[in-house]
Order: C-alpha cells, then sequence, then structure tokens
C-alpha cells in the first residue's frame, strides 16, 4: 500500500505556503473526491501522483455561514453542504443555494463534504476516472467520449475534451453573482467573481478552474438579495431522489421591477465543461413580462449553440424543459 505524507496546519498562509512548495501536495478537507481518486491510482499530467495531504479543516473559523444586512452571506470553504443547507439565513435569503445544497450527494457525504470541495472537484468522466485510458483529461492525446459512449457529457461548450462540471452549488453561486476569496502562495487574498472562477478545455484541458498550486478558496461571499429578487434551482437526474450526478441543473434568479424582468441570471451545470452562463436566455427575458411563451423561446436561444453527440440528444430537450421550469418559478 502507497505511502502519504499528512501535514496539519493552523492558518491559511500556512497552508498556502506549504502547497506551494511541494507540486506533489494537495490540500484535504471533506475528502470525499480525493480519497477516492487516490485509492483509484488514477495519475496523469492532469492528474500528479498525490503524495502529501495538506490538511486545512484544523483552521478555525473556515466553516463560518454569517450573513449581515449590509455585507450579504459569507461562506468559509469548509462549511458543510449539511450546515449550507440547513442555515436559516440561507434557507430564508438564498432558497436556491438551500437547494442546491441539498441536491448534492447523500446525506453522509452531504455531513462530510465541503462547499470548496463541492466546487472544485474533479470531472466524473468515467474515461478519466478510469486507468485504462489515457484521456487529454489526464494529458493524453484523446478524448474517448467523442467516438464512445457519451450519454452524460457536454453538449455545450465541447473542445478537446468533452467531460461536463459536477457541482450542483457552482449555477446557484454564480446566479446569485457570488464572488471567490482566495489565499495564495505569497501570503495575500485576492477575490475573483465565480463568473470568471471555472477554467474550460479550450483554456487549458488540464484543469477545471484558475486555481494555481498553492492557491486555495478561502471564502465565498454573496451581496445581499435585491429587492423583488425571485430564485430557482432545479436538478434532473437518472435515479430520481437519490444520491446521483445532475443530468443537467439549472439556477434562475429573476428581479422583477414594474412587473417586469429588470434582470436575470440563468446558469446551467451537467451540460458544459464549466458552469454555463445561458446570457442568450437571459437576455430574452429582461424587460419582458415572463410567460410560459416568453420563457421558451428564452431555453431555445440558451441551448441554439449544442452539438449534441451520439448517446446525448436527449440532453438538449431536458435543458430545455429545466430553463423553462426554472424561469417560471423564479417568477412566480
Amino acid at each position: 500500500m502507497r505511502t502519504v505524507k499528512y501535514t496539519r496546519t493552523t492558518n491559511w498562509k500556512q497552508a498556502s505556503s506549504l502547497l506551494a512548495k511541494d507540486p506533489k501536495s494537495r490540500a484535504i478537507a471533506g475528502g470525499s473526491d480525493l480519497l477516492g481518486m487516490i485509492k483509484e491510482g488514477l495519475q496523469g499530467k492532469g492528474l500528479p501522483r498525490w503524495e502529501t495531504i495538506v490538511d486545512i479543516r484544523t483552521i478555525t473559523g473556515s466553516d463560518s455561514i454569517a450573513y449581515k444586512d449590509s455585507d450579504g452571506l459569507t461562506i468559509g470553504a469548509l462549511a458543510t453542504l449539511s450546515a449550507l443547507e440547513n442555515h436559516p439565513d440561507v434557507q430564508k435569503r438564498y432558497p436556491a443555494l438551500a437547494k442546491a445544497a441539498r441536491a448534492a450527494a447523500s446525506p453522509n457525504i452531504r455531513n462530510t463534504g465541503t462547499i470548496g470541495g463541492n466546487l472544485n472537484q474533479r470531472p466524473r468522466c468515467w474515461y478519466f476516472r478510469n486507468t485504462e485510458f489515457n484521456c487529454y483529461k489526464k494529458g493524453g492525446d484523446f478524448c474517448f467520449a467523442v467516438t464512445g459512449s457519451n450519454s452524460y457529457h457536454a453538449i455545450l461548450n465541447g473542445e478537446l475534451c468533452y467531460i461536463v462540471h459536477p457541482s450542483d452549488t457552482a449555477p446557484a453561486l454564480i446566479a446569485l453573482g457570488a464572488s471567490a476569496v482566495i489565499s495564495t502562495a505569497s501570503g495575500s487574498e485576492k477575490t475573483v467573481p465565480f463568473d470568471s472562477y471555472f477554467t474550460g478545455p479550450r483554456v487549458d484541458v488540464l484543469r477545471e478552474n484558475i486555481l494555481a498550486q498553492g492557491d486555495l478558496l478561502k471564502e465565498i461571499h454573496i451581496p445581499p438579495p435585491k429587492a423583488g429578487a425571485g430564485m430557482s434551482f432545479l436538478k434532473a437526474q437518472r435515479r430520481g431522489e437519490t444520491y446521483d450526478f445532475a443530468l443537467a441543473n439549472v439556477a434562475t434568479v429573476i428581479v422583477k421591477k414594474d412587473g417586469k424582468a429588470d434582470d436575470a441570471r440563468i446558469v446551467l451545470s451537467g451540460v458544459a465543461p464549466t458552469p454555463y452562463r445561458a446570457t442568450a436566455a437571459e437576455d430574452a427575458i429582461k424587460g419582458q413580462a415572463i410567460t410560459t411563451e416568453v420563457a421558451q423561446a428564452a431555453a431555445d436561444r440558451a441551448l441554439l449553440q449544442a452539438r449534441p453527440m451520439t448517446d446525448n440528444a436527449y440532453k438538449v430537450t431536458l435543458a430545455k424543459n429545466l430553463i423553462v421550469r426554472s424561469i417560471m418559478e423564479a417568477w412566480a
């Protein structure tokens, strides 16, 4: 059995510094994804063989959740999904986020899995997660999903690698206009909107976000909800209410003013390599009094660029239906 070194940390600066010094080190919080990948022996250029685990669970306050009317919601990256879904301020002011947290994984995993881990988990492509396939995502030279079994894969923005982003909470956070506070290897912090946080294969096929070695997601900030805001989160999965990853999901936030949609943010996951902000659908409903016809037109525009493969054309219809339902739910 392989040996893995273990180091505990007490603050973010220390953790970032330790990670920056060792390219074969990785931070651990809930460990739901990382430990499984270590046990499975997955490795490649895009999947280094981790030799050191840096524990960030011992950082005081890293799991806090706090709301202020003037600032909005601050979530420590190590807050568990269970804590998030059950927090009264999240349920009252950000119900789409509470619902997204509740949609992730099983109750046991949500009790240990963190919001940071849910956002930064690696893709669930069965070729990427199989030792027999040296795919693009691992550093190889072929995406086996193109000619193989691709029923779960991307229908939007696929290029080189047709993974889909697996996070349920990511689309809700983007729809809510959230930002990430990142602890860097230099000891400083930087704040980045989640609109710019995720990285697709067109930018770098070996990674899924902007975090460099030594960078750590420290906190999440969500501004206070705007007056007249309504929101929705919907998830479609193969096995109903059981633990499963999304075939597609959508988070929608609509700000209503004078009987019309003054602003809108519509974000999908499970259909593209990164959370997909459907700006065409947003533009289609802004300034409109929402009806089913308006919502359907928006959904059609959102999927105009879809390029399904042999086994996943069903996702186009599925995503359209989810968008219509989500718009109507947020409007109501």
